[in-house]
């Protein structure tokens, strides 16, 4: 005989990582299909980024010392690397705005009465925004080659660099997830997204050589995971100027193993926090 409420109970998560995975890619693909149903996310997604390029190349370009040189295009090439890592870490932002909509509108709730791994909710989201970001930093390139920007260190360190640069976004897109889930609203999560990314990208070594900073912020440039894959990039892109003064810190002589283990690190840390908020909140 059944026993009164079994039948309104909440179905228990189903286990194991091939089932994790499989509702991972379900929930990822649920994500993709509405990222194209709204074009405007994708387009709104590029302006930002190509405005940068444009403007740091041709209105800064001709005033930043780089390697003790004033050449603007040795300075696009050394800027680029930097807006890649910008570009792939302010996608946070989306990234968290999309799951306090979800969570705004209720679908969360839906999630959380379906038979799935518990953790694969988030994970298909920052799937799907990975695959964004792919398609960005794709679009990003060209426009990079456009302005005279050049890869020297031939197609496999190419494509090195660039799966440094997924990997930064992967990983900070679950900082996203984490403050999607503590806010409100999306508006909330916007801001609480960008919020702290100006200065840790400002106080890096993307835009400028941490030489010309203050100590003080020298240090913080060059232990930020930011100023590691943007370094790491530079030398797999061939983009380092001749007699460019690379930092005595560690992760800067050493930028693209600094680079995979602080993002490994941000990975572990803050798909933690989140799985472990997502399921507070579904308790």
């Amino acid at each position: 005989m059944t026993q009164p409420g079994a039948d309104t109970a909440a179905p228990r998560p189903r286990g194991g990582i091939v089932q994790s995975v499989k509702d991972s890619l379900v929930v990822a693909r649920r994500n993709l299909i509405r990222m194209l149903r709204i074009p405007e996310m994708i387009i709104f997604g590029l302006i930002q980024p190509i405005m940068f390029v444009v403007l740091f190349s041709y209105v800064f370009g001709g005033s930043i010392s780089v390697g003790g040189s004033l050449d603007s295009g040795l300075y696009r090439e050394f800027l680029m690397a930097g807006i890649f890592a910008q570009t792939v870490t302010f996608a946070t932002a989306g990234a968290g705005a999309g799951i306090a909509d979800d969570m705004h509108k209720g679908l969360i709730d839906r999630f959380r009465s379906l038979p799935m791994a518990r953790g694969a909710v988030l994970t298909g989201r920052t799937l799907a925004d990975l695959v964004q970001t792919s398609l960005t930093i794709v679009v990003l390139a060209l426009v990079a080659l456009l302005v005279g920007w050049r890869i020297h260190e031939g197609v496999p360190k190419m494509l090195a660099g660039f799966g440094l640069l997924l990997l930064l976004g992967y990983a900070f897109s679950w900082i996203g997830a984490l403050i999607g889930l503590s806010v409100r609203t999306p508006e909330a999560a916007t801001s609480g997204g960008l919020i702290w990314l100006f200065p840790l990208t400002f106080i890096s070594t993307a835009f400028v050589p941490s030489s010309n900073m203050p100590a003080f912020l020298r240090h913080i440039a060059e232990w930020n995971p930011f100023s590691a894959t943007v370094q790491a990039c530079r030398e797999l892109f061939g983009n380092l100027p001749q007699g460019y003064p690379v930092p005595d810190a560690w992760p800067m002589q050493h930028p693209v193993l600094a680079s995979v283990i602080w993002s490994v690190v941000i990975i572990a840390v803050f798909r933690t926090l989140a799985v472990r908020k997502y399921r507070s909140a579904a308790a």
